[in-house]
């Protein structure tokens, strides 16, 4: 155990600038969401900028890559969705999803996830298709969520960042799979924090 340790430390020590300056943005980025602060969609401008080229350059996860992507262009709706109400006098407020729209995200993410992992699977030399595509489906989906202040999209960003640690941390992206355990950490922290009395309003 103490060997594979010392591997992976190794390993981490070795990778690129970008993989640090991306977990460090990354960090900050998840961590003022969980506080409800504008600023994290600037933080998550740069990290996902960057993630984006490596996912794509190192990591052969091609999806993950135009995952990253989406999100620079999410950053820039949260910005306006999070500034625009707070300007009209009064802050989006944290509201609860109805059960039926969980088995919507449900159906139609696994769906989807299915489709997307079988043509990159098909048609392009990516690697881990499909769990790439179950992440990058329902990653998009909790982006959506945060933005509208949805409670549960950190349960969904719970599961999703368990299955990237996994994800990362076969393709060798040991500080990518690190991120994503205090990612998990994180996003369960902030759920308790969104789901207080006096946090929640009724759609």
């Amino acid at each position: 155990m103490l060997d594979f340790f010392q591997q992976v430390i190794t390993e981490a020590a070795a990778l690129s600038w970008v993989d640090w300056v991306v977990t460090i943005t990354a960090l900050i980025y998840v961590i003022l969401a969980a506080r409800e602060n504008i600023w994290c969609w600037f933080w998550g401008i740069i990290s996902c900028s960057l993630w984006a080229y490596a996912s794509f350059t190192f990591y052969d996860l091609w999806l993950d890559a135009i995952l990253q992507v989406f999100y620079v262009i999410m950053a820039f709706a949260g910005i306006y969705q999070w500034r625009y109400s707070r300007q009209a006098g009064d802050d989006l407020p944290i509201t609860r999803m109805k059960t039926q729209n969980h088995a919507l995200v449900l159906a139609g993410g696994i769906a989807l996830a299915w489709i997307f992992g079988a043509l990159f699977d098909e048609y392009t030399p990516a690697a881990a298709t499909y769990l790439d595509a179950v992440t990058t489906i329902f990653s998009v989906i909790a982006t959506f969520l945060l933005v509208r202040k949805r409670l549960e999209n950190w349960l969904y960003w719970i599961a999703i960042d368990g299955l990237y640690s996994y994800l990362y941390f076969s393709r060798g992206a040991y500080l990518f799979a690190l991120l994503m355990v205090l990612y998990t950490g994180i996003a369960l922290a902030a759920y308790f924090r969104w789901r207080k009395p006096q946090q929640l309003s009724i759609p």
